[in-house]
């Protein structure tokens, strides 16, 4: 991207909220609704599905080769015991922080149950709980993560089966690297296997294609946003103001508290420097609500801007894409809580611990796409006796609060990656990347 390409970023996005907020009172006027779906939507939806169709390819080739660089060096355990662990420790605080929050400031007591709202969503309720219905036992999940068809799991990555797809990758990986030392493959420059530079190019290409996509992204990232706003207009809060706003006030606190600190204290980093550097991978991951289509932005930032090295960057994002979704856990927290108020449902301390177990796993196996969460809080929801129906109650406000909680996601794997590769000082990890700037 251009050095100043965030500056058009947050014209786009700003410009997208004015519009759709100044123009919602306007909504089914003609001439509007034709710019609206005719121009604006469709723009936005053209940037997406060129950054979607990179998404496989990127994923796998990415993740493959983090994987064979890891392993030619047999670093590969630590590196994922140590991703393993941050991605514990980071979302565990931010589900800790927002059930805090709730039971401090308990925004759902004394909200009303409206009745029509609920009727009016009960469309969408209803495809929500089919989806939840529809879950499988964990022994089933478990045994699902290993595909019988890696064709089958790349084609429906986007739609559920990305987990699947990755697990294939690093066995796949694991493979190549095992294959290559016995071959004697890449222990020079030069030599590394036919398979190698095909993934390299992959990925090169993939990249490519992404930096086509942000030519039009200010654009899109205003068509995304107009959309959303003019569709639904600044009153689609109403009653819940207050539970938004604990929801944002978390997802502040998680990122500049607690991933500061941790950036400051472990990562030995600036953390203003750091989300300085990240700010276009923000914005995009905000307007797009994606975390799966903020991932190239997100590997091209941390190895080019933030100079993590490369094998251990692209394993951590492409891992962290779908398994390190800090954002939506909190949201998932808070959610099911401020539901239970609303009902007047008690949950006592052992329900909440259950909660909290419940929306770090939850956070785990969330769909990187918008609105992937929202199966799994249902699921949450009847496991400690809440109605199910009361996810009408939230839906008008959850367009926002995914851009917010997406954003959270995205960045939370940029700062796990530079944990990772701050307790990683061997040669080979910083291949790619300048080693002098590790410290901003």
């Amino acid at each position: 991207m251009k050095a100043h390409g965030h500056t058009k970023l947050i014209a786009g996005l700003v410009l997208g909220i004015l519009a759709g907020a100044l123009l919602h009172p306007y909504k089914g006027t003609p001439a509007l609704d034709a710019l609206d779906t005719s121009f604006l939507y469709p723009t936005g939806q053209i940037f997406l599905r060129l950054i979607f169709m990179t998404v496989v390819p990127l994923v796998f080739s990415a993740l493959v080769l983090g994987v064979y660089e890891l392993g030619k060096g047999s670093d590969l355990g630590r590196v994922a015991a140590r991703t393993l662990f941050y991605t514990f420790i980071a979302s565990t605080s931010s589900v800790v922080i927002g059930i805090g929050l709730v039971n401090l400031f308990k925004p759902g007591v004394g909200v009303p149950i409206d009745a029509a709202r609920l009727a009016e969503q009960a469309k969408a309720v209803g495809t929500i709980k089919d989806n939840a219905s529809s879950a499988k036992s964990i022994a089933e999940s478990i045994v699902e993560l290993v595909p019988k068809n890696p064709v089958e799991a790349a084609a429906n990555a986007l739609s559920g089966q990305m987990l699947p797809l990755m697990v294939f990758a690093l066995i796949f990986g694991i493979a190549l690297s095992i294959v290559a030392k016995e071959r004697g493959e890449g222990s020079q420059a030069g030599e590394e296997g036919v398979t190698v530079r095909l993934l390299e190019q992959l990925l090169a290409i993939s990249m490519k294609i992404v930096g086509f996509a942000m030519r039009i992204a200010p654009l899109a990232v205003f068509g995304i946003v107009f959309h959303t706003i003019y569709g639904y207009g600044a009153g689609i809060l109403g009653s819940l103001a207050f539970y938004v706003v604990l929801v944002i006030a978390g997802l502040l606190i998680q990122q500049f508290v607690v991933y500061g600190a941790l950036l400051k204290f472990v990562a030995k980093r600036s953390p203003m420097a750091f989300f300085r550097d990240c700010r276009e991978v923000y914005l995009y991951a905000f307007s797009t609500a994606s975390s799966n289509a903020t991932l190239p932005l997100s590997i091209e930032t941390a190895e080019q801007k933030l100079k993590l090295p490369p094998n251990i960057s692209r394993f951590v994002l492409t891992v962290g894409a779908t398994a390190n979704q800090n954002g939506t856990a909190l949201f998932e927290g808070i959610t099911v809580l401020f539901l239970a108020q609303v009902y007047g449902v008690d949950l006592s301390l052992g329900d909440q611990a259950r909660v909290v177990f419940m929306s770090i796993l939850a956070g785990v196996g969330t769909a990187g796409v918008p609105g992937g969460s929202l199966p799994l809080i249902m699921i949450l929801l009847q496991s400690v006796g809440i109605p199910p129906e009361g996810m009408g109650l939230i839906l008008g406000a959850d367009r926002l609060l995914d851009m917010c909680r997406t954003t959270l996601n995205v960045s939370g794997d940029l700062v796990i990656a530079a944990l990772v590769s701050a307790g990683d000082t061997s040669p080979a990890a910083w291949a790619g990347a300048d080693p002098a700037d590790t410290t901003t």
